[in-house]
């Protein structure tokens, strides 16, 4: 149902694809729905949200052991649960501004 309700909005999406592309070359940190988060730099975003990571390390290394030797990956965004964002990194002000015009051609 979820990913139905994404297809109907696809200026969303959009609006999300434009501020991470905004965004590479800076630390993030992803959680997954399996509860495994990677922290790497953000090499690349599509437009459906997947997202290649360089230079990567697991949260809880104790617990992904065998991904210690991995450098760099390649995450489906439908297997996204959160993005950690470097707070320097985010202007407000712009993605109110973007919220705002996307909700008036909606």
């Amino acid at each position: 149902e979820r990913e139905r309700e994404r297809e109907r909005r696809p200026g969303e999406r959009m609006l999300f694809y434009s501020f991470f592309k905004t965004l590479t070359g800076k630390e993030v940190t992803v959680e997954l729905k399996n509860d495994l988060a990677i922290t790497g730099i953000l090499h690349s975003v599509d437009q459906y949200l997947n997202i290649k990571l360089n230079e990567i390390r697991v949260v809880d290394d104790k617990r992904y052991p065998h991904l210690m030797a991995v450098k760099n990956c390649f995450i489906r965004g439908s297997t996204i649960r959160y993005v950690t964002l470097p707070q320097d990194a985010i202007d407000v002000q712009l993605l109110h501004d973007a919220t705002r015009r996307e909700a008036r051609n909606a």
